[in-house]
């Protein structure tokens, strides 16, 4: 189970996702106590967890200050993930080993049964593990830590895929391909499976994005 700490963490994200808490926005320890019911300890720490993802800027003793990450930031960040995360297709495809094969064969398997069943909650944690252990199957462990890095930075902001991956039968489908290629040794495939699946999900959390923040500005 999510910490307090983490409870609090993603609760604070999703308001400043949605504009709920805008930039600019103080957030002082002792009204987010207050609000939350808790101790300054899981506030401070849930604060050092935003800070860590960039959402906020840290101010000594007093709390933290919503940053502004403009639609440019944003897109940039999506974008390299993208792009990180099609490359370790491509790698996997030619590194992994015939256990993670088998892997990667059964999470799909097992996903394709969770999506019958219209389980969101465990599709989106299979997917979750889908993503990560194609990129372990690149034996590379700069990118692995670069592709964690900038997931865990954009971790609020991809919290608005939850809606566009319970589209499971596009998901899956696409998922299919990019496993079909892996297991066929094609790298290139691979690579152009990954970035299409990837590229459609950045593209509709920028949409889901800027509705939230238009939907707030109005």
């Amino acid at each position: 189970m999510p910490t307090i700490a983490a409870q609090i963490s993603q609760q604070l994200a999703e308001d400043i996702i949605s504009g709920v808490l805008p930039p600019g926005e103080k957030l002082e320890e002792p009204a987010l106590a207050q609000r939350f019911q808790v101790s300054r300890t899981p506030v401070r720490e849930a604060l050092r967890l935003l800070d860590a993802r960039g959402l906020i800027e840290l101010v000594p003793r007093r709390g933290g200050v919503v940053i502004n990450t403009s639609p440019e930031q944003l897109v940039d960040m999506l974008e390299a993930l993208c792009e990180l995360e099609s490359l370790c297709c491509r790698i996997a495809t030619q590194r992994m080993s015939a256990m993670q094969r088998r892997q990667l064969e059964l999470l799909h398997e097992e996903a394709e049964s969770v999506a019958d069943k219209r389980d969101a909650d465990a599709y989106l944690e299979l997917n979750s593990r889908f993503h990560q252990l194609i990129c372990q199957g690149t034996q590379n462990a700069t990118l692995v830590a670069a592709v964690e890095s900038l997931r865990e930075r954009l971790a609020p902001f991809r919290a608005a895929q939850s809606g566009v991956e319970r589209r499971f039968e596009v998901s899956h489908r696409e998922h299919q391909k990019i496993v079909e290629a892996i297991l066929a040794g094609q790298p290139e495939q691979a690579y152009l499976a990954m970035r299409s699946h990837t590229t459609r999900l950045t593209l509709n959390v920028m949409e889901l994005i800027q509705a939230q923040r238009a939907g707030k500005a109005s």
